[in-house]
């Protein structure tokens, strides 16, 4: 179908950047499944479902399209093609990756009035700090796929790879026990703020689908995240984690930053947790990782 219109950019662009549209997932890259394709088309089928907005290309987006429901209708039959809540969308050919990162772009040049040209580094930090976007290519195997996982994590967005993602021998994986490596500048007061390992990872090599599942809804969590938004995204997280991981997860400390974030559902549950871990309550930061004299004209 092509580039995502300006038009619809307008439209998710806020709820994306303040997360009531919990995220966008891009299944993209080679076919190299571990266990055959249905995995992906399931991947893709669960967070369209959940509301994420599901973006496919290239070997991935055939995959999908092969996968066949009880009533014999592919997932683009299913779920709608326009770039919004719930949606499957093929954006077409491996190379029409640049379409899914250039929704990205355009978030901060629509939604943000970010400066394009010559601004890469600001329109990184943008992402990165808050567009809730996760990569996966689960059957990367080619000096391509990686390439474009690059492009894709050198813009802030992280990407997941399959088991065999791991022969590529380079990750880039964060720390979530040293707090120090997660510190942000709060563009309104000039202070360095704790956020949290938000997202984790930029690179991750991860063996099953369950694992990628629960890690696509980590990482959609971001530093700007409205109370409301982070709460949805804990919900994901911690559903997928119990559901297909058989328990809680173990951090849960570090992505809520105050008691509104935490699901109302789960409310008991969590703040036993908090207690337990001696949890202190921060603040919500416009965050950035840009040097003083970019981030503070």
């Amino acid at each position: 179908r092509g580039a995502i219109q300006d038009i619809e950019i307008r439209q998710v662009g806020g709820p994306i950047v303040l997360g009531e549209i919990p995220g966008i997932v891009a299944f993209v890259g080679c076919a190299n499944y571990p266990k055959g394709g249905n995995e992906l088309a399931e991947m893709a089928i669960e967070f369209a479902n959940r509301r994420f907005i599901v973006c496919t290309s290239g070997c991935a987006a055939m995959t999908i399209g092969m996968y066949r429901d009880e009533d014999g209708k592919s997932p683009y039959e299913v779920y709608s093609g326009t770039f919004e809540a719930g949606a499957i969308v093929n954006v077409g050919s491996c190379v029409s990756n640049a379409h899914i990162s250039g929704a990205a772009v355009k978030i901060a040049s629509i939604f943000a009035r970010r400066n394009l040209r010559g601004n890469y580094a600001e329109i990184a930090d943008y992402v990165y700090n808050r567009v809730g976007a996760v990569g996966v290519a689960w059957g990367a195997m080619s000096q391509k796929a990686v390439s474009i996982a690059a492009g894709f994590w050198r813009l802030g967005i992280p990407v997941i790879v399959g088991p065999h993602g791991t022969k590529y021998r380079r990750m880039l994986l964060g720390r979530s026990d040293h707090d120090e490596d997660w510190y942000v500048d709060d563009t309104r007061t000039g202070e360095k703020v704790y956020v949290g390992p938000v997202p984790e990872h930029l690179f991750i090599a991860v063996e099953t689908k369950e694992e990628a599942m629960v890690m696509i809804a980590k990482l959609s969590m971001r530093p700007n995240d409205t109370s409301r938004g982070r709460a949805l995204k804990l919900t994901h997280y911690i559903d997928l984690h119990r559901r297909l991981l058989g328990a809680m997860p173990t951090d849960i400390h570090r992505f809520v930053r105050m008691e509104a974030d935490i699901p109302i559902t789960m409310k008991e549950d969590i703040v036993a947790i908090l207690k337990e871990k001696d949890w202190k309550e921060t603040v919500i930061p416009d965050p950035t990782l840009l040097p003083e004299k970019e981030a503070f004209p």
